[in-house]
């Protein structure tokens, strides 16, 4: 049963989906941010009950009977296509670009399959994961968990208020406001003992969709909604105020859903009752812009998700002109996605049973992609790879992966018999060298490059740039061998410690204590190592020079911070590496050297990069751990010309 367009409620959807991408692309507007943005799915809770009831009862009250056919023919076209184009996108983009570990991987493909089944809420509650966490920002499809609500309330509801409505039709509005009641007390208490389960769960959110239920009994057992003009010239703007008003000053701390959650339910309810063509907010909720949004709402919150957990995953986010680019994409794919695939599939001339067959195929290769990605615990590939399986075994060094760190390591049995070996095997080998930052970046290299490549790195904790005055460093045998096998050397990548600037004098055990000591960036010891280097390898565009490392500078304690500040404020306990990497740069362009920045590649953020998924990255303020060093491997190599030189 067809029912009369609402523009208005089109105008809703918009402010529903715009609170939520706000809220979840972390944005501030004018130094307003949005922590309330999530309460949008709790409006779309609201309307969903409304139409779906509206939908269920009108066809009741008029005919007698009610078509489950047809509504869930209704549903499927509605819902089904769309959703499933995402997820084959998404898992084509996954598989093609997105290098996520083997546990991400698999936590993926279970979440698409918990999708299929309607019960993605059920999956991301016993896995554990709390929604607003930095973490949750990297689950694509972690948004499909109120798509599963509604799902699930869309198979057991129409079936309750049939019977409801066959045999006790006399109490049908006493039974609606009893549950709506009754849910929102346990969702109010289970919001204090059991947050999660609260949070995604049906029972706890049916409330919310009863409001909508309620709704629509009284409009149509009356045949109208509120007749009373006064009342519909005042109570729609203070819904929009109570809407508003939760988006901009609720936040994710706050028990939800719970009483809380009736400011904007009441909000929504209020502009879906006392709504009419001559008050002033239906008026701005139907407008061109409004509807528009409106109407493309379902397509921009299925991309909108993916598209940000895949930009924070490859750490593309951060600066304006990315966010802009992200927007046009995101709103490109959503247009698209409405006028080629929701309308496409909405059309009735487009018959059902073809329908049918094309949401069969997208199943059906998403079950089998996403259950080969679990046969194969998320290995599917040489990108994903596990810090556990790469440090926990000599596969790399029995790979022709080997360094060291000693002075006279020529002579040392172990490195002469291995790189001969290998030497005969793959002849060319890349070259790493430097610091212990240099390490940092062989083991990661080691670990994510392809098992036959050959690496060699010759580097050493604390030795500088080919330091000549340094006794313990290897200086004359790192040059003796790199002028031995200059020919067999196809790539050299040099690194070092980025903190030139500042630097400490005390003890680290009591960094408390310590004093600053300022350095001056020793460009000219770096220039004449790239100048020989350069001397060394002939072809320039085989030396690298990749710096400066990141340094989140954990150690250093608040009060020796507030004890170091300069004269103008500034903290001087921290290593200034973006004007390291500045001069870095500088230097490389002067000597015609290709320059990778980890400061611009790894776009490091401490809140979502330092400590991933529970697990710490960095072994202490300088130096990354197992886990680090494949993780930032990977963000490393994979958005550089590296990735060319390992996986040509």
């Amino acid at each position: 049963m067809k029912l009369t367009y609402r523009p208005e409620i089109d105008g809703l959807r918009a402010i529903a989906v715009g609170a939520v991408i706000l809220y979840h692309a972390q944005i501030t507007i004018l130094g307003q941010s949005f922590k309330g943005g999530f309460i949008g799915v709790d409006i779309f809770f609201v309307i969903s009950g409304y139409l779906i009831t509206s939908i269920i009862l009108k066809e009741l009250v008029t005919t007698g009977s009610f078509s489950f056919k047809h509504f869930y023919e209704r549903r499927a076209r509605r819902i089904l296509p769309a959703l499933l184009f995402v997820m084959l996108v998404s898992l084509l983009l996954t598989f093609a670009f997105i290098f996520l570990f083997p546990d991400s991987f698999v936590d993926l493909s279970k979440s698409i399959l918990y999708s299929l089944g309607f019960s993605s809420n059920f999956y991301f509650h016993y896995s554990g994961q709390q929604y607003g966490a930095e973490s949750s920002l990297l689950k694509p499809f972690l948004h499909t968990w109120s798509l599963s609500v509604e799902e699930q309330f869309y198979i057991l509801f129409p079936i309750v208020l049939l019977i409801t409505f066959k045999y006790f039709k006399k109490y049908l509005v006493h039974i609606l406001i009893l549950s709506f009641i009754v849910s929102l007390g346990i969702a109010d208490w289970g919001s204090k003992n059991y947050p999660s389960a609260s949070f995604y769960f049906l029972h706890t959110r049916m409330w919310e969709l009863l409001a909508g239920s309620i709704l629509a009994y009284f409009e149509i057992t009356k045949g109208h909604r509120s007749k009373n003009k006064t009342l519909s010239l005042i109570l729609p703007s203070i819904g929009l105020f109570l809407i508003l008003h939760s988006i901009l000053f609720l936040n994710n701390q706050m028990f939800h859903p719970s009483f809380y959650t009736l400011y904007p339910v009441i909000g929504i309810c209020l502009i879906i009752w006392f709504s009419g063509k001559d008050e002033l907010i239906t008026k701005i909720l139907s407008t061109k812009l409004f509807v528009g949004v409106g109407l493309i709402s379902y397509s921009l919150y299925l991309w909108h998700y993916p598209i940000f957990a895949f930009t924070r995953l490859t750490g593309i986010r951060g600066n304006i002109i990315n966010e802009l680019i992200i927007s046009v994409v995101l709103l490109v794919s959503s247009i698209l996605s409405y006028f080629f695939i929701e309308r496409l599939f909405r059309n009735k001339n487009f018959h059902f049973k073809n329908v049918l067959i094309i949401i069969s195929v997208m199943v059906g290769i998403l079950i089998i992609f996403s259950s080969y990605v679990l046969i194969k615990n998320g290995k599917i590939n040489s990108y994903n790879i596990t810090a556990g399986d790469m440090v926990s075994s000599p596969l790399y060094k029995a790979h022709c992966k080997f360094s060291t760190g000693e002075p006279d390591f020529l002579n040392e049995d172990f490195f002469k018999e291995n790189f001969l070996r290998c030497k005969k095997k793959y002849n060319n080998f890349i070259l790493i060298l430097g610091d212990s930052h240099s390490v940092d970046l062989y083991n990661s290299i080691s670990k994510v490059s392809k098992n036959e490549e050959f690496i060699i790195g010759l580097n050493k904790g604390g030795c500088r740039p080919l330091d000549k005055n340094d006794k313990n460093c290897h200086y004359n045998n790192a040059l003796k061998f790199i002028e031995n096998f200059n020919e067999n050397i196809k790539y050299i990548l040099f690194t070092h410690k980025g903190s030139y600037f500042l630097t400490n004098t005390g003890s680290e055990k009591d960094i408390s204590s310590s004093k600053l000591r300022k350095l001056p960036l020793n460009l000219t010891q770096i220039n004449n190592t790239l100048s020989y280097l350069k001397t060394i390898k002939e072809v320039n565009s085989n030396l690298i020079f990749i710096g400066p490392h990141i340094e989140p500078n954990i150690d250093i304690d608040i009060k020796f911070i507030k004890n170091n500040l300069d004269k103008n404020n500034k903290d001087t306990s921290n290593y200034d590496l973006i004007f390291v990497d500045e001069k870095l740069k500088k230097l490389s362009k002067q000597n015609n050297i290709k320059y990778l920045s980890k400061i611009d590649i790894l776009n490091f953020k401490f809140e979502k990069d330092f400590i991933v998924d529970g697990i710490p990255t960095f072994s202490d303020n300088d130096h990354w751990n197992e886990f680090g060093e494949v993780y930032f491997g990977k963000k490393l190599v994979f958005n550089s010309i590296l990735k060319d030189i390992l996986f040509p």
